[in-house]
């Protein structure tokens, strides 16, 4: 069996990093396996990764479908990277890899990779196609999280992510082109969550398609606990961090930190509480911050705060894991994020906000807490919980176990195999 992934970028984002990482199960499960994208970062000779042939028409397609999505949103740049029409892309179909397929499994194929018309040729082709879904875009008109927006379940309109919301507006236009699209040919739709999944299920642009649900994988053998195995112990990965000994370290992740929808107003507001209730705690908390504006926070705590930028060296990352006593993931909307996974497989328990995936991945007094979504008081609550639970350790074992059953490599590659067999 050939499979060929398909994602917009090898390494960038989290759908990337997705792909990668089945790149690697599949193959280990031994299945031929490529991944094709448009932009690349990982070095060009590995022979498992295609990427489309850089041209200035590629580049012109990307800033193409930008200037279109400003123009018919009023000369409006508020919301120009949150929604994609899919207007521009480009056809695989006529390469190699494709021909060669027995499987095409898409990913996250936005900002001008492919175009509708490039995914109807796709259907149309014979060829078996599955498609994760890392976001909602698959099942709504334009945008990639539809939040308390329901528009999706009545074919859009009114969005309001648009200047100029109106029912026949260009989230219902792009609605009705994916229904038609769609209609071109039978495929799989995976939600990375269980979550996603069942939204998938309930969309009337996916009736008659197959929906479930696979999560991401992740290298359990080298995403693991300070001291498993091999692994040094907790204080050396701190010194080599430079990180302090003697505090319990709380790790605020993401692309992005200053997102608003990664909840930094809300762990903001959760700290000052958490310190209000227990200020002793201020001697002994500190936070690591990675990602995107991590150092234009470092004073916006009542703790100390350790920027570390963002990372793309995944051994450092794995030490943050390591070095960490908690992650804390106050996202407003998500799917099934990565950085829960790796932080289990860590043997890191997690507070989280009930939202989306999460659920599905934190199990309240078993591997962490879970918080009512946008509660800043529930949040603290559970910081205190799991920092101070005499059975702390158990969280920690627990939450490896969780990332080895349901997480690996292994378990998720014949998740996979199963779907692209029948």
């Amino acid at each position: 069996m050939k499979v060929l992934l398909v994602n917009t970028s090898d390494h960038t984002g989290g759908a990337a990093i997705a792909a990668l990482r089945l790149l690697r199960a599949l193959k280990a499960a031994d299945v031929e396996a490529t991944l094709l994208c448009r932009d690349r970062s990982l070095p060009a000779g590995r022979t498992d990764v295609v990427q489309l042939k850089p041209s200035l028409w590629r580049r012109l397609k990307f800033v193409g479908e930008r200037l279109d999505i400003f123009l018919r949103n009023g000369f409006s740049r508020e919301n120009l990277f949150a929604i994609d029409t899919a207007r521009f892309g480009n056809d695989i179909t006529r390469l190699p890899e494709f021909r060669e397929a027995d499987v095409v499994h898409l990913h996250w194929t936005n900002q001008a990779m492919l175009s509708l018309r490039d995914l109807e040729r796709i259907l149309q082709s014979g060829k078996r196609v599955v498609w994760t879904m890392h976001d909602m875009w698959p099942i709504t008109g334009i945008c990639h999280q539809a939040d308390q927006c329901d528009h999706w379940r009545e074919g859009c309109g009114k969005c309001p992510l648009l200047r100029r919301p109106r029912r026949h507006d260009l989230s219902a236009q792009v609605y009705g082109k994916k229904l038609q699209t769609y209609a071109k040919g039978r495929l799989t739709l995976v939600g990375c969550s269980q979550w996603l999944a069942a939204l998938a299920a309930e969309s009337p642009l996916l009736k008659g398609q197959r929906v479930t649900s696979i999560p991401n994988p992740i290298n359990t053998d080298f995403y693991q606990p300070a001291g498993h195995d091999d692994a040094p112990l907790r204080d050396a990965v701190r010194d080599r961090l430079g990180l302090p000994r003697d505090r319990r370290l709380l790790l605020f992740t993401a692309f992005k930190l200053t997102d608003p929808n990664k909840g930094i107003d809300y762990l903001i507001e959760s700290l000052t509480l958490l310190c209000q209730e227990h200020p002793e705690l201020k001697d002994s908390l500190g936070l690591v911050l990675a990602g995107h504006g991590a150092e234009r926070l470092r004073d916006a705590f009542p703790v100390p705060a350790f920027p570390q930028g963002y990372v793309t060296d995944e051994e450092r990352m794995r030490d943050l894991y390591q070095a960490a006593d908690l992650l804390v993931m106050p996202t407003l909307m998500d799917n099934l994020p990565n950085t829960i996974a790796e932080a289990m497989a860590c043997g890191i328990p997690c507070v989280a906000f009930s939202v989306g995936g999460t659920p599905q991945m934190v199990d309240p007094g078993v591997n962490g807490y879970l918080a009512e979504c946008r509660n800043s008081l529930d949040f603290a609550e559970g910081i205190a919980r799991v920092l101070g639970s005499k059975s702390y350790d158990a969280l920690c074992r627990n939450a490896r176990k969780k990332a080895l059953a349901a997480y690996s490599e292994k378990a998720v590659a014949e998740q996979y195999i199963e779907v692209y067999n029948s």
